[in-house]
């Protein structure tokens, strides 16, 4: 059974906004990258300050590596404070 992510990342002003959207790119396509991503969106939303995300994982295994590469990555440090409102489907 796969594993899926979805929800938003809300930042509260305009400079935690300027650091995801300069983080973003990287994170993009190190994640696409990592096995067992089948797919990986994170969109702006027409509020300039919220993105809208989306994952995909195979499956459970691959979810909790993708969570630990991210944990202790650029965009993890970048993005630290920002809230994240996510929905987790497919974890065991």
């Amino acid at each position: 059974m796969g594993v899926t992510l979805n929800g938003f990342l809300r930042c509260e002003n305009p400079d935690e906004a300027a650091r995801v959207r300069a983080a973003l790119p990287d994170h993009i396509r190190l994640t696409r990258a990592e096995q067992g991503c089948l797919s990986f969106e994170v969109t702006q939303t027409p509020n300039p300050l919220v993105w809208a995300v989306a994952e995909e994982f195979t499956d459970p295994a691959a979810f909790e590596a993708h969570q630990a590469r991210a944990q202790a990555s650029d965009w993890a440090h970048a993005t630290k404070g920002i809230a994240r409102d996510y929905q987790i489907r497919g974890m065991p």
